[in-house]
């Protein structure tokens, strides 16, 4: 009995600090924290129940009525304690309100019971012993046990397959627990024990899920910050962080080059066919882009039509890498537009190796320009349009 009373007070000692680790977790919302203590509350006092009706049983002292009410406690907050596993699943389904109903069931059974001796028989010496429906309370248990398990099954279904394993055997460890002080009888009282590991472990695994998503929101809000919702690529914000990373070291990289890339002829298309085709001539000009310098090259959307291209290569093969995109923009049709046309230029660390990035910036814009400025003397019409 004593070894029973020290495993009792550490169990309901755990949940205490269980409880201050709720109070002390802030990604956790009021309501939830409230779930969680009304769970280590109900866990905790069923064991109290359970351990004080050992207590009492042989107690002379004890009336027989409260040896009852205690074991009446017990019978009804023991289902109600394995059933708190789940309160903390975010799982709306059918299981959750069978097993309310047949908890119901249960205090109903066990409030009765207490008045006719159906679950529990008291002898002359105090001692108790099973009444003669006592099987009927231990098949609403296995009933609320099943549901536990379904319970866990469909809510693991969210989980990639490592953090199902870490589930179930959270389940497969309460469940044994209780199993062995069911089938070995009262001298191996593990229930309580099994069920203040399985909250504990079930509160890191939900904190470590909790920690997954909000590591995966800020990601997702990283991306939102640093794409361009139009094209996809990089907007003007990484643009800016990404140069003040080159500007911050001391030189760039020799074979460090940037490429600026600009539509022709997009404020004719703007002004005849629509913003709805200059959208499409944008996202058609990224893509073209993406497609030429990805893997190895990051491409930032500065402006309406302006894009800016980070890439680590040689310049006989940058030369190559400008033809290749011409040539891709040459292919492009879209369904708005018959046509893209670019200009583009680029600058080398190597040939500038004095340079911030800003300015190699600048030298990129320049050669850049001088490319554009040859397609308009060359073409006295800026734009094709599609089906004309």
């Amino acid at each position: 009995m004593n070894y029973y009373t020290s495993i009792i007070f550490l169990c309901c000692f755990a949940l205490v600090i269980l409880s201050v680790l709720v109070w002390e977790n802030n990604r956790l919302t009021k309501k939830q924290k409230s779930l969680f203590y009304i769970t280590y509350a109900i866990v905790a006092l069923a064991s109290l129940m359970e351990w004080t009706g050992l207590r009492f049983s042989g107690d002379m002292s004890i009336p027989i009525w409260m040896l009852r009410t205690v074991k009446c406690a017990d019978y009804i907050l023991t289902p109600i304690a394995g059933a708190a596993l789940i309160i903390n699943i975010k799982n709306d389904s059918i299981w959750k309100k069978i097993i309310k109903i047949v908890l119901i069931i249960n205090t109903v059974f066990q409030i009765v019971s207490a008045f006719t001796g159906w679950m529990l028989n008291v002898d002359e010496k105090h001692y108790y012993s099973h009444g003669p429906l006592y099987p009927c309370y231990m098949v609403i248990y296995s009933i609320v046990i099943v549901i536990i398990a379904i319970e866990f099954i469909t809510y693991g279904k969210k989980f990639p397959k490592h953090n199902k394993l870490s589930l179930y055997g959270i389940l497969s460890l309460a469940f044994i627990c209780i199993m062995i002080q069911e089938i070995l009888g009262s001298e191996y009282r593990t229930a309580y024990f099994g069920l203040t590991l399985g909250m504990i472990m079930m509160f890191i695994h939900i904190s470590e899920f909790s920690q997954l998503r909000t590591d995966e929101k800020i990601e997702q809000q990283k991306v939102a910050i640093n794409t361009d919702s139009l094209t996809g690529v990089s907007n003007r914000y990484a643009y800016d962080e990404a140069l003040n990373r080159f500007d911050s070291e001391e030189s760039l990289p020799d074979n460090f080059v940037i490429f600026s890339v600009d539509i022709n002829g997009l404020k004719t298309v703007n002004d005849i066919l629509g913003h709805a085709a200059g959208d499409e001539l944008i996202r058609g000009a990224a893509d073209c882009i993406r497609n030429t310098f990805e893997p190895n090259g990051v491409c930032f959307r500065t402006g309406g039509d302006e894009f800016i291209v980070f890439s680590e290569m040689d310049k006989k093969h940058a030369q190559k890498t400008i033809s290749e995109l011409l040539q891709n923009a040459a292919k492009w049709r879209g369904e708005k537009v018959g046509e893209l046309n670019l200009a583009a230029g680029f600058a080398c660390a190597s040939d500038y190796p004095e340079l911030t990035g800003e300015k190699l910036v600048i030298e990129a814009d320049t050669a850049m320009y001088k490319d554009k400025a040859v397609y308009y003397h060359n073409n006295n019409i800026a734009y094709r349009l599609h089906n004309s």
